[in-house]
């Protein structure tokens, strides 16, 4: 049937209010949405028969469809962040509670990197966290734990962080085997003998506001570190009577590795833990501790190895670097510790006339005399470069004489004059090809202002020439005019 003569045989038989009905096809009173008397309505369309794939969708159909598509997945939004986060009578219970013990945990678990993984307090805790009283919801038949004892925790967290199918779930890459090297370490070889005031998990990540180690709040962010163990480490009360100092932090704070990390924001810059591990903290011993430094000073570690005293050092049992710069306050290293004047670190085993202390102050010498011709070279072709000379050139060649300044002071841990000599020499002849460089420039630039000078007074005398011949020939002119 035609929509037109659907229409027309309801309005014959209809009062002027029923004008207003539905299309019998398509369902709306008009495609555009609108009303409009069923004699007009599809009066310039023939609607044949189709199938319902065929039959155009009007506006009001869709806005209908956009809105209850919209309306379903709002609701299905809010399913599922309901449903990700599980009711706990925990949670509810403690955050009322006017003890600070006991509502901070509920507090502090809300940006807990395990809360934000979708875990609850009875994940670690057990119970049950459906119950509405207190003890149903701590009903041990519901393997209700508790507060660990100090001596259970590694195993405590180590239930899920030892278990490698379930860490997958959350972390594919997170290692599992912390737990394993935590018992390897001081702290867990202690914590076996019943020492209780050793680190545990909760020491250095703290409890129920566990943050991911990339969180800049986290206590083991990499700038959070050195704070977090000198918690411990730094109180002398605490650590009394463990055998070990407690200005660790102090020092350490004074050390070019600080001032990399506090100051500079170098995150790579290395702290407690890059020297010591992590879940396995033990102090590096005399054997392992080039090993330690090794790791981002690996030339020096590497040139230690074959020189003297890599012999001698082991023969006294001497920690390999820590013996020159020291562990925790490790200064900024300068030439001023290395020679036979006062104040380098050589005299302190070498004595006048032997090897070493003859070595020393020739490594001392050359780095000196090096280090003075490039000061001299820079300084000669500053002048050259504010004087308006284009030295860009021998600038930029002057750097293999600070590459070489660089290479030597690196090589001082061969111990060997001539290593340092090899670097040594070219060195000094970049610096004097600089400097002459320099001097070069200043000729020019003296040889440049001479001849504008000369070139000046020729001008001069040639502008001067010029105007005494004008003045003769003006003076003819004026001679010539009064003899007319």
């Amino acid at each position: 049937m035609d929509c037109r003569e659907s229409q027309t045989d309801r309005y014959e038989s209809a009062d002027v209010a029923t004008q207003f009905s539905l299309c019998n096809l398509c369902g709306s009173p008009c495609l555009c949405g609108e009303i409009a008397p069923k004699n007009i309505h599809h009066r310039d369309t023939e609607i044949s028969q189709r199938t319902t794939e065929d039959v155009p969708l009007p506006n009001s159909f869709l806005k209908q469809a956009v809105k209850l598509a919209l309306f379903v997945a709002i609701i299905l939004t809010l399913f599922t962040t309901t449903s990700a986060q599980k009711k706990s009578s925990c949670i509810e219970c403690h955050i009322k509670l006017e003890d600070s013990r006991l509502s901070a945990p509920a507090k502090l678990f809300d940006n807990d990197i395990h809360h934000a993984r979708g875990l609850s307090c009875n994940d670690c805790h057990g119970g049950d966290p459906n119950a509405d009283t207190k003890e149903a919801a701590k009903d041990p038949r519901k393997g209700y734990l508790g507060k660990p004892k100090t001596a259970d925790v590694p195993a405590y967290c180590g239930k899920c962080h030892s278990d490698a199918n379930l860490m997958k779930r959350f972390n594919p890459s997170l290692r599992v085997d912390q737990e394993r090297e935590y018992y390897s370490s001081v702290h867990g070889k202690l914590l076996k003998t019943g020492e209780t005031r050793v680190a545990t998990c909760i020491s250095c990540h703290s409890v129920h506001g566990i943050r991911a180690i990339s969180d800049p709040l986290s206590s083991v962010y990499p700038a959070n570190v050195a704070e977090t163990c000198s918690k411990c480490h730094g109180s002398a009360d605490y650590m009394r009577g463990l055998g070990i100092p407690s200005d660790q932090y102090a020092k350490y704070k004074t050390s070019v590795h600080a001032q990399a990390l506090y100051e500079k924001q170098d995150l790579s810059a290395p702290t407690c833990n890059d020297c010591h591990g992590n879940h396995g903290a033990t102090p590096p011993g005399i054997a392992s501790v080039a090993n330690v430094c090794g790791q981002c000073h690996a030339r020096q570690a590497e040139l230690f190895r074959t020189s003297p005293h890599k012999a001698a050092f082991d023969q006294k049992e001497l920690g390999e670097c820590v013996t020159c710069h020291s562990n925790h306050a490790i200064n900024k290293p300068s030439d001023q510790l290395i020679g036979t004047s006062q104040g380098a670190l050589c005299i302190n085993c070498h004595t006048q006339g032997d090897k070493g202390f003859i070595a020393a102050g020739q490594m001392r010498s050359g780095i000196d005399e090096l280090l003075a011709d490039i000061g001299k070279s820079t300084e000669i072709l500053d002048r050259a470069e504010r004087a308006g000379m284009e030295v860009s050139k021998p600038k930029f060649e002057l750097k293999g004489a600070t590459d070489a300044l660089t290479h030597a002071r690196v090589l001082i841990h061969s111990s060997s004059t001539g290593e340092v000599d090899k670097v040594v020499r070219p060195g000094l002849e970049a610096a004097a090809k600089g400097y002459q460089a320099g001097v070069a420039a200043l000729s020019e630039r003296r040889f440049r202002r001479e001849g504008l000078a000369v070139s000046l007074v020729f001008i001069l005398f040639l502008a001067l020439l010029v105007y005494l011949k004008v003045r003769q020939i003006e003076r003819r002119q004026a001679t010539s005019a009064d003899g007319v």
